[in-house]
């Protein structure tokens, strides 16, 4: 049983993960311009943040719930501004010839972007409790340890996806030259500003 259901979150946040977003856009930028370890540490921001979901989401948590989704207008206002911030900065910026060297501060402030992203997404919440509830795990009942197991492959589930993409992305930026990073700083740039005015139209 405690196997099983490890192994179920496992799937299921390597699966959430996967669909390429704001932020899977970003920890692409992020590995193209600063590096493997900027880039991973963008999606560990997110893992940690899915985490977080899982977790009110498996404890049933329901007065933190409540909260994020009674304010889900002031997040998502927060979080579609600084998308926008992010969109606009990343497309004027001007790409390195090589992948910069990353100090502490730098991968600081690329975790805590990320987190910050992520958990400015309270509809988050509600997936995860949908997709936990299609998946059985009511039936752990106050089980905190399963429910605790749950969470626990839900994040090394996240942080799989992120170290296989910002890996795979590492690894083919020796194959860009300077004009086809900014083209992608561009297109990265369009492309998560638009969901920044995706979450304004939604709220």
């Amino acid at each position: 049983m405690e196997l099983f259901l490890f192994v179920k979150g496992l799937v299921l946040g390597f699966s959430i993960a996967a669909p390429v977003g704001p932020i899977g856009v970003l920890c692409i930028r992020r590995t193209l311009a600063k590096g493997l370890l900027n880039g991973f540490m963008s999606g560990l921001g997110t893992a940690t943040a899915d985490a977080i979901y899982g977790c009110i989401a498996a404890f049933g948590i329901t007065a933190i719930s409540g909260f994020l989704v009674g304010n889900q207008f002031y997040l998502r206002l927060l979080g579609g501004l600084f998308l926008l911030y992010l969109g606009y900065t990343i497309f004027r910026s001007i790409p390195a010839e090589a992948a910069a060297k990353t100090d502490h501060k730098g991968l600081t402030g690329a975790y805590v972007s990320a987190f910050f992203l992520t958990m400015t997404n309270p509809m988050t919440i509600l997936s995860f409790a949908a997709i936990f509830a299609g998946l059985g795990v009511g039936t752990i009942g106050g089980d905190h340890i399963l429910a605790g197991l749950l969470v626990l492959g839900v994040f090394i589930g996240s942080m799989l996806w992120w170290l296989l993409l910002s890996g795979l992305v590492s690894i083919l930026r020796l194959k860009f030259d300077q004009k086809r990073l900014t083209w992608i700083n561009r297109f990265s740039g369009v492309t998560i500003a638009g969901f920044g005015i995706l979450s304004l139209l939604t709220i």
